[in-house]
């Protein structure tokens, strides 16, 4: 029964152990499904299940018929049309980062988007080239055709090497889409948990600085051979800085100048959101200068500037990838896949949330997947979501895909009719637009100092994720990343937070006892409290602790109980000890008995019970001894393990629990188990776990239940009114946090102890 009384409660039931309680309150059978039940059912079919399976795997059937034609379409075409422009610069941009042409980006800017218009789940992210992902693919292109293999540069040359380096980008980016497709149709959505905040963060941050420093070389203008190997970076920027002094001015300046201009608007439009009604497309204003103004200036054979040169009108032939190459990047393409997915869904996710819809991990990995198939078969490269992309398909009003696919269409009016335009284009210029979509990926900088504060372990992983991915390279850096990841994990699970606890309040409240000054701390009795799931990692940790915190091994307790107890059998049997009512007097001069002599017995037989039934007189451990036999001394006379933090205790970890607490027992202390979930004690019984010594008894729902317990057991002979109360045999609880430790409808006043 729960009464109020004012701001307090009152609770009055019975101490319950967990088989006292189950036997009060009948448990209800519930039938767990098997392994064979969940098969059954995940491929049981019906129409009903179909329909479902079918508009889920086609997400448009579901939204497009509920389409606001007059409320929304005005939104998505505007929002389409600065999207695709944007597009088309940064799939041009982000060309250079894979080391192909940059006609190509265009490609891998329109197919993505049309397939992610029929299966995508978001109704906000832009599909299409992200620059981690570029340079992710790029570095498999620089490492299966690296630059020394154009030979002597000839146009002819050249030309070759392009058309293997696509073929090696379109090949890795139908890989990860195989990859995508396969995680997606067996429901691996959920992957992407494996890739926290802090990684994603580090990582990304790490790529930045890779794109930064890639573009280097078209803002000089000057022949840098890619290094696709552990330190490439590091080799990179010795090859820029050793050719500084022929690096293109006309190149240097026109990056500086465009850098500027971007930076400082992009700022204006952050800064003016709220007023703006949308954001200033600098991009595309920049693009149409420079290309006017290298166009009618000549700037190609004045000042010897690197330009976008030829683009190809209309589309190729979709072709199958290169097996051979397939060969050579599958963890490449795991890794493009993943990391294409994680962006991509985490930006879903943040719309989602704003907006107030559901998003599909595993259907958005089927979109993707699909769109990076067709996109390679294309001659593309891999796509996910560019978050300033996205951005702005979502901040100039885009409510539905109805926008990607406008956006779609201004990159295919590109592709068939105007991409001539853009051919004066400097690459220069292309390099300071990819840069200037970085500005928000440099500022994650910033979160170290924040998760310095809020999470060492996390600060830890975002450094270490930004150091490998900086100097392993991207591939190799992941890799790393999770791993260390992974590590942090098992760590703060293999040393979790053990604490002893105690009473505060004189109530039913038990708390870490360092952090209170008005504690009570029943006498003889440990409170234990571990975090964590306890397994074979840390289960000797927990033990360790445990002893810490009693303040004696009871192994080696009982090891010497054992061995007093031989050598007392002895000095009877010699007549040296007499027995009186005193208790026993020593009748002959002691010599001392050598370690090394007690030593000879067998372990086995000091790890048993001890066994005085066949002694004159109960051997109290506490009294003197006779001269020459010492125990050391135990203080406490129970303990009380808090397992309400412990979600699950592995095999291993059971047999060395159960162990300790065998050698707590044998040394006559009462071991308690207090908050264990549900279920734990059904697997402990399944596993036979429980015998003589460890008992279902110990078992009960809270840590005061069990401190009730105790006090009733060990202070009845000395309390008349507990006397009272067992002859009546109440068992009441009642827990007052305002007046203190109640049992059996009996006040124990503060200043005593239990």
């Amino acid at each position: 029964m729960v009464e109020p009384v004012g701001n307090h409660y009152v609770v009055a039931r019975p101490v319950y152990s967990e088989n006292s309680f189950n036997e009060e309150h009948e448990k209800l059978h519930r039938y767990h499904k098997t392994l064979w039940d969940n098969l059954n059912l995940y491929f049981h079919c019906s129409p009903q299940r179909a329909k479902k399976a079918a508009l889920g795997l086609f997400p448009i059937v579901s939204w497009l018929p509920a389409y606001r034609f007059r409320e929304w379409i005005l939104s998505d075409i505007v929002s389409g049309i600065n999207t695709g422009l944007v597009a088309v610069l940064q799939g041009l941009a982000f060309a250079l980062l894979v080391n192909v042409p940059p006609g190509y980006g265009l490609y891998a800017a329109f197919f993505p988007v049309l397939v992610y218009f029929v299966f995508g789940t978001s109704r906000h992210i832009s599909a299409g080239p992200f620059p981690v992902l570029s340079m992710m693919v790029g570095g498999v292109v620089t490492r299966l055709v690296p630059d020394n293999s154009a030979g002597n540069g000839s146009f002819t040359n050249m030309s070759a090497i392009n058309e293997e380096r696509v073929m090696v980008a379109a090949s890795v980016t139908f890989l990860s889409g195989v990859f995508q497709l396969l995680l997606g149709i067996l429901q691996f959505g959920f992957i992407v948990i494996y890739l926290s905040h802090s990684l994603i963060s580090g990582f990304t941050t790490a790529a930045a600085v890779h794109v930064l420093v890639s573009q280097l070389k078209f803002m000089f203008q000057l022949p840098v051979p890619g290094f696709n190997k552990p330190f490439g970076i590091i080799y990179t920027l010795e090859s820029i800085f050793s050719q500084i002094t022929e690096a293109n001015i006309a190149d240097l300046v026109t990056s500086l100048v465009v850098l500027l201009v971007v930076f400082v608007v992009k700022e204006m439009n952050d800064r003016y959101k709220a007023k703006l009604p949308a954001p200033i497309p600098i991009e595309l204003l920049v693009t149409i200068v420079a290309a006017l103004i290298s166009h009618f200036a000549n700037f190609e054979e004045k000042f010897k500037v690197a330009v976008v040169g030829k683009l190809e009108e209309g589309f190729q032939a979709p072709v199958a990838p290169d097996v051979g190459i397939l060969q050579k990047c599958i963890g490449d393409g795991f890794s493009i896949a993943i990391v294409g997915f994680a962006v991509a869904f985490s930006v879903a996710k943040v719309y989602s949330i704003k907006h107030d819809y559901p998003v599909d991990g595993n259907q958005e990995l089927i979109a993707f997947g699909l769109g990076n198939i067709v996109g390679g078969s294309f001659k593309g490269f891999a796509s996910s979501t560019a978050l300033s992309r996205s951005g702005v398909q979502e901040s100039t009003g885009g409510k539905t895909q109805i926008a990607g696919i406008i956006s779609a269409v201004i990159v295919l009016v590109v592709i068939l009719a105007i991409g001539f335009l853009l051919e004066p284009l400097q690459k220069s210029v292309l390099a300071s637009l990819a840069l200037g979509n970085l500005k928000g990926m440099l500022m994650q900088f910033k979160e170290v100092g924040i998760l310095w504060r809020k999470d060492k372990y996390d600060c830890m992983i975002w450094v270490v994720t930004f150091l490998s991915a900086v100097f392993l390279g991207l591939d190799i850096g992941l890799a790393t990343a999770v791993a260390f990841q992974l590590l942090t994990v098992v760590i703060r699970s293999q040393i979790p937070s053990c604490t002893v606890l105690a009473n505060v309040g004189r109530s039913n409240i038990y708390r870490n006892r360092k952090d209170y000054t008005d504690i009570y701390e029943p006498e003889g009795v440990k409170i234990f409290r571990c975090s964590s799931p306890i397994f074979f990692a840390n289960i000797e940790f927990f033990r360790e602790k445990l002893i810490t915190a009693v303040g004696f091994n009871p192994q080696r307790v009982l090891r010497k109980r054992n061995k007093a107890l031989r050598k007392i059998r002895k000095m009877l049997k010699k007549g040296e000890l007499q027995v009186t009512p005193k208790g026993l007097i020593c009748m002959a001069n002691h010599t001392y008995e050598s370690e090394e002599e007690l030593d000879n017995n067998s372990i086995e037989e000091l790890d048993q019970p001890t066994n005085t039934t066949d002694l004159p007189i109960q051997i109290n451990w506490h009294n003197d001894l006779p001269p020459g036999i010492t125990v050391p001394q135990v203080n406490i006379h129970s303990i009380i393990l808090d397992f309400s933090s412990v979600s699950f205790l592995d095999f291993s970890a059971m047999t060395v629990l159960r162990k300790t607490l065998k050698e707590f027992v044998r040394i006559d202390i009462d071991v308690y188990i207090a908050g264990a979930h549900e279920g734990f004690l059904d697997k402990l019984e399944r596993s036979s776990f429980f015998d003589e010594e460890i008992k279902p008894s110990m078992f009960f729902l809270t840590i005061h239940d069990a401190v009730l317990h105790i006090l009733l057991k060990k202070d009845i002979a000395s309390s008349p009114k507990l006397k009272l109360a067992e002859k009546r045999r109440s068992n009441d609880y009642v827990a007052i946090p305002s007046n203190g430790l109640r049992s059996r409808e009996c006040t124990i006043p503060a200043e005593t102890k239990f």
